[in-house]
Order: C-alpha cells, then sequence, then structure tokens
C-alpha cells in the first residue's frame, strides 16, 4: 500500500515537471518580452512642424495605459517608451536606434511620418525589428518583397490617390487641376496616384503642379502660382500645417476653387479651425473611421467605449479628433496582434500575426471596413469613403470605395 502511495506521488511529481516543461517550452521570447513585460518603442513629433500629430501618440499611451489597468495582454504588461523626434530624420535615427540598441525593444509602433519613417526602414529591415503599423500612407511601407519588416498602418497614398482621380474624372470631368505636393515619399506617392487616376486626360486636366518642402515657412506663393495658372480645382497633398495654411490662404485671395485634401490634413482641431471653419467649409477629402463629432455615432457601441476611454484616461484631449480616434484605432490593432502572438513573443511572429489579419473590425472603423492582410499584401486599411466638411464637422457621402489592386 505504502509503495503504491509512494509510486503514484512520483509519477504525480514527474507529471507535473513535464508539465510545466512543457509549457515553459512553449513561451518564446526575443529580446524585448518577458513573462511580465512587452517593450515597445516609438518615435513622436512632440515638437517641430508636424506637432499637430503629438496627440495621436498621447493617446496612444493613454490607451496602453488602460491595457495594463485591465492585466495587460495575456499577462504581461506593456511598457511603451516614446521619444520626441520633432519630426526630423536625423533626430529618428538616433532615437530609433537608441530604442533597439539601448532599450532593447520588441518591436517599433506607429512611428509618425513618412520622412522618419523612410530614415530607419532599411536599419530596422536589416536588424529584423519590426516598425509596426507605421503612420505613412507611402507605397514603399507596404512592399513586402524588399521590406518584409515593415507595415504601415494608413491607407496607401497612391491607393488614395486614385480614388480622388476617379472622383474628379466622374465629377469634375471639365476642371483645370491645381497640384500642391509635399516633397518627399508622401506628396510623391501622391501625385502618382491621382495621375494614375486621372488616366489619359491627366495631361490635359493638370494645369498646374507646384511643391514645397517641410522646412519652408509657408506656402502662400504656391497657392498664388495654382490660382494664376487658372487651376479651378485644387489637389492638396499636404500635412496639417501646411494644408492649414493653404485652406486661409485660398480664403484670403477670394479664390473658389474645388478644394481636395488628404486624409493626413482632415483634423479639425488642427487644420480647420487654424484655417478659418467657414474658409473650410466644403473641402472635400476621404474617411475609413467613425468621425467622433458627427452625431450619426451618439449611440454606437464603439463610439461610446471611445469617449468612456478618453473621460478616463486622456480627458485633456479633444475628443472630437480624428487624430485621437487614429491613436485609439492604431493601439486597438496593436493589442489584437500581440494577443493574437500567445506566448510566441519573437519578432518573426509578430509579423506573422500582423500579415494574417482577416475581417477584423476595429471599434472606430466605418460599418463594412475591415482591415485584412496578407504576407503579399500589407495594406491594413483598403477601403475609404469620401467626405466633406459642412462648415462644423465632416460628413460622409457616397458608397465605400476599396482598392482591390494587389499593391501600392
Amino acid at each position: 500500500m505504502r509503495n503504491g502511495i509512494f509510486q503514484l506521488a512520483t509519477a504525480m511529481a514527474v507529471a507535473t515537471a513535464l508539465s510545466a516543461s512543457s509549457a515553459q517550452a512553449q513561451k518564446k521570447y526575443d529580446t524585448g518580452a518577458t513573462d511580465t513585460e512587452i517593450k515597445i518603442g516609438q518615435t513622436v513629433p512632440f515638437s517641430g512642424p508636424a506637432s499637430a500629430y503629438a496627440t495621436i501618440g498621447k493617446a496612444q499611451a493613454a490607451y496602453i495605459r488602460m491595457v495594463n489597468d485591465q492585466g495587460g495582454v495575456n499577462g504581461r504588461k506593456i511598457n511603451l517608451i516614446q521619444y520626441d523626434d520633432a519630426y526630423s530624420p536625423p533626430k529618428t535615427v538616433e532615437q530609433v536606434r537608441k530604442l533597439v540598441e539601448s532599450d532593447e525593444v520588441l518591436l517599433t509602433f506607429q512611428l509618425i511620418g513618412t520622412p522618419p519613417n523612410a530614415a530607419v526602414q532599411k536599419y530596422l529591415n536589416d536588424k529584423k525589428v519590426p516598425q509596426l503599423f507605421a503612420a505613412t500612407g507611402a507605397s514603399r511601407f507596404t512592399d513586402p518583397k524588399n521590406f518584409p519588416w515593415t507595415m504601415g498602418f494608413n491607407p496607401n497614398y497612391q491607393t488614395e490617390g486614385r480614388i480622388y482621380g476617379r472622383y474628379i474624372l466622374q465629377n469634375y470631368p471639365n476642371a483645370k487641376v491645381g497640384i500642391i505636393y509635399q516633397n518627399d515619399d508622401l506628396g510623391r506617392d501622391y501625385l502618382t496616384g491621382i495621375k494614375a487616376g486621372l488616366g489619359d486626360k491627366a495631361a490635359s486636366m493638370i494645369s498646374a503642379e507646384t511643391s514645397y518642402e517641410l522646412s519652408d515657412p509657408t506656402i502662400d506663393s504656391q497657392i498664388v502660382k495654382l490660382k494664376s495658372l487658372g487651376a479651378d480645382l485644387v489637389f492638396d497633398a499636404s500635412t496639417p500645417k501646411f494644408a492649414a495654411q493653404a485652406i486661409k490662404k485660398i480664403a484670403d485671395l477670394g479664390w473658389k476653387p474645388v478644394h481636395i485634401l488628404d486624409i493626413n490634413s482632415v483634423s479639425v482641431g488642427a487644420v480647420m479651425q487654424p484655417a478659418g471653419l467657414q474658409n473650410s467649409k466644403g473641402v472635400i477629402s476621404t474617411i475609413y473611421g467613425k468621425d467622433p463629432a458627427d452625431p450619426t455615432w451618439k449611440d454606437d457601441a464603439g463610439m461610446k467605449k471611445y469617449f468612456a476611454f478618453m473621460a478616463k484616461y486622456f480627458p485633456e484631449g479633444d475628443k472630437d479628433s480624428l487624430f485621437n480616434t487614429y491613436g485609439y484605432s492604431t493601439t486597438q490593432l496593436l493589442i489584437e496582434v500581440l494577443t493574437r502572438c500567445g506566448d510566441n513573443l519573437t519578432r518573426e511572429n509578430v509579423m506573422k500575426q500582423a500579415t494574417s489579419l482577416k475581417g477584423v473590425q476595429l471599434d472606430l472603423s466605418l460599418p463594412g471596413i475591415v482591415s485584412s492582410t496578407s504576407p503579399t499584401d500589407y495594406r491594413v486599411n483598403k477601403q475609404l469613403q469620401m467626405m466633406r466638411f459642412n462648415g462644423e464637422r465632416w460628413e460622409s457621402f457616397g458608397p465605400l470605395i476599396e482598392d482591390t489592386s494587389a499593391g501600392g
């Protein structure tokens, strides 16, 4: 009897040891992940010419605080390390190297801006560190063949540009199009896209093109040039500071062209208000998320969750800002990916999970708009809807438009 009890106890001890060993064996970590922590790095323009985007980083940090208060991800708390790069590529290089080599993060998340992301793309890919959900839509950030460790979040700028081109053909077929664009990957991708959307009519419809540098103090002279060359429709591929300047200068000139603005500059607080709400009336753009200022969503379950989040975790933020809804949505998708990683928190598995999303519906996505990715199509957002500013808020119109091409 005593021997039987001893044998049973021994068997149980062995089984317990094997079970613990098996559970431990199933856990896989790369640098930046442990049983208790997931370390993530980010640069944000808290200062500099694109500081309007700073609130995105603040909203993302607030979302992480909420997740940690709720127990973290699979029992692990997230340590989000943020540095100010002032939207300066050399500064981004310095800070991202610090994140990877000193802070030893598992991944970078939502580095903000096209020039900053471009500056570190090769470095992160050489190091095989995920450049996850980069805050840019330039086509080079959804190029799995050449940059398998980089994945953008924003709608591809060429895709968006093509949609504007088709919209112009359908609604303003006789327009004289004037284009102003930021002279970097962002602006050039939009230029490529709108010309593709206009197709054979691009050469005859585009009456003027002008660009600006991020370091330029104003773009007043470029707007005057477009007017002087007879444009009656302006396509404006800008970041917030310059978009606000363009709207205001157009109004100051007493000029009334159709004004189409890219999705990066649709913040009411950062663009429309500084430019003048009345001056901004009639501006056209696109959207893929719910606008918190739109009463259509006041009883929406996802919007209620967002408002509750803002009230508790980011009360000083503007709850009606599309930059803050963007910060909320991007971080929600990050948490989805990390949750799917389970106990396999390797950089390779992070990319595997991020590139195998199927029909993910975020709280603030428009109905019918889902996030789907694959190893050959890194684009997270491929569906858009047109919208127009009514002098107070944006109003969506028309059907959802999906880009079904294989890439940018």
